[in-house]
C-alpha cells in the first residue's frame, strides 16, 4: 500500500511553514506547523533542495531519495498528520548512505512527534 503523500503548493504555505517551529541536523532541516485548510488523511510535505548542491539531476536524485525515506517512515512509525512539514537538504546528504539518512530522519521524526 502506497502511503498517501500531499505536496505544498501555494507560496503563503511555504512562508507560514518557515515562521515555525524546526529541527536542524547534519544532512537536513525540518520545518514543521500546523496548517489551517490542510487534508489531515494525507502527509502534507514538501522537499527543497537548493540550486547550490549541484545541477538538476543531483537536486532531482536528492528529491527522490527524501521522498523514498519519507514513504517508509510514514508506513513504519506514527507521524502527526496534522502538522505539515518542509524539508530543506543540505549539500552533505549526497555523501551520505541511504540507511544512515532513514536513520537521522527517522530520529528527528520520532523527537517531533514526542
Amino acid at each position: 500500500m502506497k502511503s498517501k503523500i500531499a505536496s505544498l503548493s501555494k507560496n503563503f504555505e511555504f512562508k507560514s511553514i518557515l515562521s515555525g517551529k524546526k529541527i536542524s541536523n547534519k544532512y537536513s532541516t525540518i520545518f514543521f506547523k500546523k496548517l489551517d485548510g490542510k487534508n489531515e488523511k494525507k502527509l502534507n510535505i514538501s522537499f527543497v533542495a537548493k540550486k547550490k548542491i549541484g545541477n538538476a539531476v543531483k537536486r532531482n536524485k536528492i528529491k527522490r531519495r527524501l521522498r523514498n525515506i519519507m514513504n517508509h517512515i510514514a508506513k513504519e512509525n506514527k507521524i502527526n498528520l496534522k502538522l505539515s512539514y518542509l524539508i530543506i537538504a543540505k549539500e552533505i546528504i549526497l555523501d551520505v548512505d541511504f540507511n544512515k539518512l532513514k536513520d537521522d530522519l527517522s530520529f528527528n521524526f520520532k523527537k517531533i512527534n514526542s
